[in-house]
């Protein structure tokens, strides 16, 4: 209640109410359908970044933004997700597009052939969605000329076409129009598979056809309104149980009594005819609480509903309060969403002033902030500025930047300090240059230091000197690319090198040397990405290193997901270094890293790490003359420079 009072308005999203919608829409799709979670227009006013997080954790398999900016938006929010803009995009958003790993939708060829281009210049791959028209009218290529378009887009070697959707016109309402999309998109979908064209990811369904329509639900869903809690239209009240998110609120700020005969408001278009109790709300149009209910609103006061009187102006209106004598300034008012037994509804509203709950949604409270609830607590709140995205997002990064450096200045109380903090956490994050941040979680690092065997010290003499150690990685992450490098570097020269590789996967420093690294010194066994085998293309020694390369056209489809990546290195290292040092470069949620020796004829084995995060110290699990482990709960993060270095007598 506190933080509700320092705002002159303020929108209430209730996160358990939206939870609560997505069950019932997981219930009317079945486990067979995927879900994409509709976030355009700042998630339809509720605030995309925070719909878009819960949605995400309540199982959605995408997000879908209208223009390139609000993918950019979730991007910059911290948002990893499959970002689908189901717009068509101008060519002067595709170097956003690229950057920032968003799925345009492709409506005509000439866009397409512009991102063959721009990809092809720079050695990048690209996901696409085809949007067909078959009566929509609007986005989309239409029906008949689709097939042609999907063709010569499929002879571009730097795209992939992972869906092909159409939108429907009318799916709120029960009509033969609908039907026949449908049966235009399925004799289009018949025509690709009768050539073996395979698109994986067909999709239709908006909230209506989702209520309307169950047949059309085909890979994929694009619920909206209805995981807002909003019906699409008064015929669908029944088939689903769905609950408001969004509330818009208030307080009386000044009561007044007036004699018979006062005018109220802008242009006397409310006099009073007999002594009334007015009390003024600082709501206005300029909230999205438009003028169209100047003397035709209702709000909510002491759970009563109270007219809305005079003209609405940018900033305030009134409400006759003449009948509510016990209320008060302060009191909470509600121009959408219940108190006590009663509601005001957004589709009420939509109907009072002539437009779509739609609207409503997306027009209340633009400048007021949004208080995220959970389990009837604030949750958190995002203030109307944070929600502002700036469309020239390199100027707005730039921006955030220089807020986050003057922060650490104020907080070290010390310019000089604060910039040194500041520098060295950015550069360790994102670079000298800025490169796209890489989360990895579920960080499992299992050693196995080994003596060689009397065999194959026979077969070469400088095996009794070394010791084999075999090394399973395995992490999640977002896959950037479908072919991808593991590197081993002899010098910290070449380890830089492979770090500016966007392609490089993983890097391993051997030690200092300045002899070639071989296939002897460093052999990658196996690579897997969710479990399945990954083929090594080919090895390589390079100025930078040894290089082996891994992947195939396959994992086109996981490029910008989240995939489980294993990768198991067999290693030679010399006796005569008594150290192993396990570092983490990215930020990192769980860990968990073993040390066997029982294999090797070594003693006294120590440990020495330093782990930065909010709970830096690890559960150590030690057995004697066999392994040391440490593990990090998988719900803590770890931050870079953290690391730990094994410690051995002979």
């Amino acid at each position: 209640m506190a933080e509700k009072q320092r705002y002159r308005s303020w929108v209430e999203v209730d996160l358990d109410a939206f939870a609560r919608n997505w069950d019932e829409m997981k219930r009317l799709v079945g486990p067979g359908v995927r879900i994409m979670q509709v976030v355009k227009a700042d998630a339809y006013g509720h605030g995309a970044i925070e719909i878009a997080s819960v949605a995400l954790k309540n199982g959605a398999a995408c997000l879908g933004v209208a223009n390139a900016d609000e993918g950019v938006q979730l991007r910059v929010g911290g948002i990893y997700a499959p970002i689908v803009v189901l717009s068509p995009s101008p060519d002067s958003e595709i170097n956003a597009i690229l950057k920032y790993n968003l799925i345009p939708s492709v409506s005509d060829v000439g866009f397409a052939r512009e991102l063959q281009k721009r990809l092809k210049k720079t050695d990048q791959r690209a996901t696409i969605h085809i949007e067909v028209d078959t009566g929509m009218g609007r986005g989309g290529t239409i029906h008949y000329e689709a097939f042609d378009m999907i063709k010569e887009i499929l002879t571009f070697s730097h795209i992939t076409i992972e869906g092909i959707f159409s939108h429907l016109a009318a799916s709120e309402t029960m009509i033969e129009y609908n039907q026949r999309q449908w049966h235009l998109f399925r004799e289009l979908l018949a025509e690709l598979e009768r050539h073996q064209i395979e698109i994986p990811v067909r999709h239709m369904s908006n909230s209506g056809a989702i209520l309307n329509y169950p047949a059309f639900h085909l890979d994929l869903v694009r619920p909206g309104i209805m995981s807002y809690g909003i019906y699409p239209s008064p015929e669908t009240k029944d088939k689903a149980r769905l609950h408001p998110v969004m509330s818009f609120k208030s307080r009386i700020v000044l009561i007044k009594e007036f004699p018979e005969g006062y005018s109220i408001g802008y242009n006397r278009t409310y006099i009073t005819y007999k002594p009334t109790r007015i009390a003024t709300i600082p709501v206005g149009y300029g909230d999205g609480y438009g003028v169209i209910l100047s003397n035709q609103g209702e709000v909510l006061i002491r759970g009563r509903r109270a007219p809305v009187v005079g003209r609405v102006s940018m900033d305030m209106c009134t409400v006759n309060v003449t009948h509510i004598p016990d209320c008060r300034v302060g009191d909470e008012v509600v121009l959408m969403g219940r108190q006590a037994g009663e509601a005001i509804t957004a589709n009420e509203i939509a109907d009072r002033t002539r437009t779509i709950s739609y609207e409503v949604l997306c027009a209340l409270g633009k400048r007021a902030p949004r208080v995220f609830l959970q389990k009837g607590k604030t949750d958190s709140v995002a203030p109307r500025l944070r929600r502002i995205f700036i469309p020239d997002e390199e100027k707005s990064i730039s921006r955030i930047d220089n807020i986050i450096r003057r922060c650490f200045h104020t907080r070290a109380r010390s310019e000089e300090l604060g910039d040194a903090i500041y520098y060295e956490i950015f550069e360790t994050l994102f670079g000298k240059e800025d490169r796209q941040l890489e989360l990895r979680t579920n960080f499992h690092y299992d050693i196995q230091v080994a003596d060689f065997t009397e065999e194959e010290i026979h077969a070469d003499r400088l095996a009794a000197r070394e010791f084999q150690v075999t090394t399973r990685i395995a992490y999640t992450k977002t896959l950037n690319h479908p072919i991808f490098m593991i590197g081993c570097a002899g010098n910290n020269e070449q380890l830089a090198s492979f770090f500016n590789d966007e392609r490089c996967e993983y890097r391993w420093l051997i030690g200092q040397r300045d002899v070639a690294i071989g296939e002897k010194d460093f052999r990658v066994s196996c690579v897997r990405i969710d479990d399945e085998d990954i083929p090594i293309i080919r090895t390589e020694a390079t100025d930078r290193g040894y290089e082996v390369w891994c992947g195939s056209e396959d994992l086109k489809k996981k490029v910008n997901r989240q995939a489980r990546i294993s990768i198991e290195i067999v290693t030679r290292k010399s006796k005569r270094n008594n150290l192993f040092s396990v570092y983490l470069v990215y930020p990192t949620r769980g860990l968990d890293i073993a040390f066997h020796y029982n294999g090797a004829r070594i003693k006294n084995v120590r440990d020495i790490s330093f782990f930065a995060g909010r709970h830096s110290d690890p559960e150590v699990i030690r057995e004697k003359g066999k392994s040391i482990r440490l593990r990090i709960s998988d719900e803590e993060w770890i931050f870079p420079t953290s690391g730990v270095t094994f410690i051995w007598d002979l």
